[in-house]
């Protein structure tokens, strides 16, 4: 098969994801991707980048197009494979990380899927609108006086990871070091996968895993009202097993940190960005979910996912064998002007229809959407009617470096009581 490497644009724009300018803004480079028509071969991570958004919606619904690569490679390829990225020799991450609802096909993944989407269900996450009202309520308490905060790190940072901890039965007093340990795992997702950034993931993995062996002993000898217990009910009525347990409350702990707190910090840059967007959303707060649908579409926050194809196929106009890796770049397909029209690089607090593909498509279809959604509307909502207004401390922030990810890494406000 014949490979071409992206390369600089007509206009100089070349795809750099671990550059900072990239960080800063992608939005180009994807501009650039899309431009080309058919996807475009990435040796980093030796796959075809897929942009635009029809392409990218095509493959991540369609259930012939997998995570993991067992359906057409064997045991001694996929180990093969692991050893050129840099994905081996670490075994509580290749157990609980590597192996997780998250990156299995087929039975085993509908079967654990099962098991948390019958846990997160609307009416479920509707309930907990009291208790994160709550908890939001006591940190604006104690910020708004302060008159300048890091959005990210003072109140951002703060909520998704104690509301899915409290959802799973962590006490609030872990939540921070989980917080820790989730972002050393999933930091070695992205492209640069340095012997460095190994040992930190395959620690934290380790210390996160005795971790919940400690929380399961405990939950054995005094059940609780809380999703462990339940996820232990399944467990023993064999509907999963101990290691798939232990994976299955990771990958909830993990996609309950990171993507949320990115998505509330660049969801506040953009109504910096776009005052009158804010000032739309302030003079009519029902506007509220129409907001935070477009924040996500705006600034997805996990702009990256992949695929394999089991078949032969045609993507973009051009033929692919089977076992063909394709990288999604959802953060370039919400993007699109042949998708969401020639203001797509606009925020609209109330752009409708808005059917983004922030949260993929098919059987990986996020779960924690609603929840994702229900912290946002609550912040957003508080903050709004709270403060007479709001606005940067900064010149610029800056955005965290990768292609697996995309926020700031922090947002200097001033906050004015009303």
């Amino acid at each position: 098969m014949a490979t071409a490497t992206p390369k600089a644009s007509e206009s100089g724009t070349a795809f750099e994801p671990l550059s900072r300018a990239f960080a800063q803004n992608p939005y180009p480079a994807y501009a650039a991707l899309r431009d080309k028509g058919e996807p475009q071969f990435f040796p980093d991570f030796d796959m075809w980048l897929v942009a635009r958004f029809d392409d990218v919606a095509g493959i991540a619904r369609d259930n012939s197009m997998v995570r993991s690569p067992e359906f057409f490679m064997s045991e001694e390829e996929i180990i093969e494979q692991k050893r050129r990225q840099n994905w081996l020799d670490m075994p509580h991450h290749q157990r609980f990380v590597q192996f997780s609802m998250l990156d299995s096909d087929g039975d085993v993944h509908d079967r654990l899927r099962k098991q948390v989407f019958r846990e997160f269900t609307p009416a479920f996450i509707a309930r907990q609108r009291g208790m994160i009202q709550s908890f939001v309520d006591k940190l604006v308490d104690g910020l708004i006086g302060k008159g300048e905060i890091d959005f990210v790190e003072d109140l951002a940072a703060q909520v998704p990871g104690h509301i899915i901890g409290r959802v799973l039965g962590v006490p609030d007093e872990d939540c921070p070091q989980l917080r820790v340990w989730s972002e050393r795992v999933v930091q070695f997702f992205d492209i640069n996968r340095s012997d460095e950034r190994k040992a930190l993931a395959e620690q934290a993995t380790t210390e996160f895993y005795h971790y919940l062996l400690k929380l399961m002993a405990e939950r054995r000898t005094a059940p609780q009202e809380d999703l462990i217990t339940r996820l232990m009910a399944a467990q023993d009525a064999g509907l999963l097993n101990e290691d798939e347990l232990v994976s299955t409350c990771m990958l909830i702990l993990m996609a309950g940190h990171g993507s949320t707190i990115d998505v509330l910090g660049s969801g506040m840059h953009a109504l910096l960005r776009f005052p009158d967007q804010m000032e739309r959303l302030r003079q009519n707060p029902g506007l509220i979910h129409t907001a935070i649908q477009e924040m996500f579409r705006f600034e997805s926050p996990l702009p990256f996912f992949h695929r394999y194809s089991t078949t032969d196929c045609m993507v973009g106009g051009k033929a692919f064998p089977r076992g063909t890796k394709f990288g999604l770049l959802y953060g370039a397909a919400n993007r699109d002007p042949a998708a969401f029209g020639e203001d797509a690089g606009s925020f609209d607090v109330a752009r409708n229809p808005n059917r983004h593909l922030a949260f993929g498509g098919g059987a990986h279809f996020c779960l924690g959407n609603h929840l994702a959604r229900l912290d946002m509307e609550v912040i957003f909502t508080t903050l709004i009617k709270r403060l007479k207004s709001i606005s940067l401390a900064e010149a610029e922030p800056q955005y965290k470096p990768g292609l697996s990810v995309r926020g700031p890494k922090a947002l200097r406000l001033t906050l004015t009581p009303a």
